[in-house]
């Protein structure tokens, strides 16, 4: 029978894959997923005893089986002793297998290519894991060459001005095919980790030359090498970050580490670094939004923590820079008007306007001789029409903008005067 006991949080483990036949924790969590779960915790910790963490045995320690992101979330609020619902230590490992899998997180995510690596998918469909849809038993994945003809596709489409990047049908096959990221894998904007970089050189007077950056994907932080003299200066996973600053400290690494503003406190609270709550948003390449700040044992001993204007102006300007560069308008394309697309005849509907192509005045046309050089199509095909069917889309683009104007909200007699007042004696002379 298993049993509830207090646990001290040393002897808690992350399931690594520790025990034998129990593949490590398939689960990850995102930034902004895990400050919402350290809030959670914070504001009512009573929930931790009637949601015990599920943990066995495993020598001097105890294996979490479920309830691995509770855990990291524990450590970072400095918890001492987590309840725990311990396991027989003679529970079958099938068991344990299939624990780790239902006892589902709602603040984390599954990593798909631990679950594809290391799982069973007649396993993981038994016990009510929903598998992507490109993911199959026989371990066929979608074609590459069909997901960048889709690719290829969109991007003609919107170099055509057909569609832009907020295009809903663009945007579900972006979060169905882009590479996941998570947060253990530290993707910084190259201009961000330049503005911080170049703070620190520039404010602790340091050579770049010194500078170290251990996390990146597939890292071991641990066994990284570390020159005498060397600075940290990188953006570690913030879900184990308690754990990292725990690590420098001990072996006198010198760091200036990002971090999340909302627990900033909680993570150098327990070890010897100077917190600058800068409260900057950045705007990092998984598309997670985090209110970042920062953590250092570059500043003197006697300094718990200060403010970093110079820094914050910096990180903003930066993020607001590759925020420019990501959302760079793409070049727009016109057709001759005797050319007719559906998102144009769309757009007739929108504003309530009659337009009629007869079959004997049009033909299908799907690449103009002008584009043959360029190897750029008419997306969908398109229609060639007559010259009378040319002048009643005329008409109706003339229609089309009239409603659009009428769409506008005008000025008041009252309000031009007030124009007409502010506007008096400028630009007489």
């Amino acid at each position: 029978m298993e049993s509830i006991q207090i646990i001290d949080i040393k002897r808690l483990e992350v399931n690594k894959g520790q025990v034998e036949g129990l593949p490590k924790n398939p689960r990850f969590i995102r930034d902004d997923r895990f400050n919402a779960l350290v809030k959670s915790i914070k504001d009512a910790p009573e929930m931790l005893k009637l949601r015990e963490l599920i943990v066995v045995e495993h020598g001097k320690k105890f294996v979490v089986i479920g309830g691995n992101m509770r855990l990291r979330a524990c450590k970072e609020l400095g918890m001492e002793t987590i309840p725990c619902k311990v396991l027989p230590a003679d529970t079958p490992v099938a068991k344990l297998r299939e624990y780790a899998i239902k006892d589902n997180n709602g603040f984390g995510e599954d990593d798909w290519d631990v679950l594809a690596n290391e799982w069973d998918a007649e396993e993981l469909q038994e016990w009510g894991v929903e598998l992507p849809m490109d993911w199959s038993l026989d371990g066929e994945e979608t074609s590459e060459d069909e997901i960048e003809r889709k690719a290829r596709e969109f991007q003609e489409r919107m170099e055509a001005g057909e569609i832009d990047e907020t295009n809903e049908e663009y945007q579900a096959f972006l979060e169905k095919f882009k590479n996941k990221k998570t947060t253990d894998d530290c993707y910084t904007p190259a201009v961000v980790y330049e503005a911080v970089a170049n703070w620190v050189s520039e404010t602790y007077r340091i050579d770049r030359k010194h500078f170290e950056r251990p996390f990146y994907p597939g890292g071991d932080y641990q066994n990284a090498d570390y020159p005498k003299g060397c600075v940290v200066v990188d953006n570690p996973p913030f879900s184990i970050l308690a754990e990292i600053l725990q690590f420098y400290s001990k072996k006198g690494i010198k760091f200036f580490l990002f971090a999340p503003t909302l627990t900033l406190f909680s993570s150098s609270s327990s070890s010897s670094s100077t917190a600058l709550p800068v409260y900057v948003q950045v705007t990092y390449e998984n598309g997670a939004n985090v209110a970042t700040s920062f953590l250092t044992n570059l500043e003197p001993r006697n300094i718990r923590l200060r403010s970093a204007p110079t820094l914050w102006k910096a990180v903003h300007d930066a993020n607001e820079e590759n925020l420019r560069v990501q959302h760079r308008e793409l070049p727009k394309y016109s057709y001759p008007d005797y050319i007719i697309t559906s998102t144009r005849v769309g757009q007739y509907s929108r504003y309530g306007i009659d337009f009629v192509v007869p079959v004997d005045e049009s033909e299908p046309i799907s690449q103009l001789d002008s584009q043959k050089a360029s190897g750029k199509v008419i997306y969908g095909k398109g229609y060639i029409v007559s010259e009378r069917v040319k002048a009643e889309r005329e008409k109706a683009e003339r229609e089309k903008a009239e409603r659009e104007k009428a769409e506008r909200w005008e000025l008041s007699p009252r309000e031009m005067e007030i124009i007409k007042s502010l506007s008096k004696g400028k630009g007489d002379g």
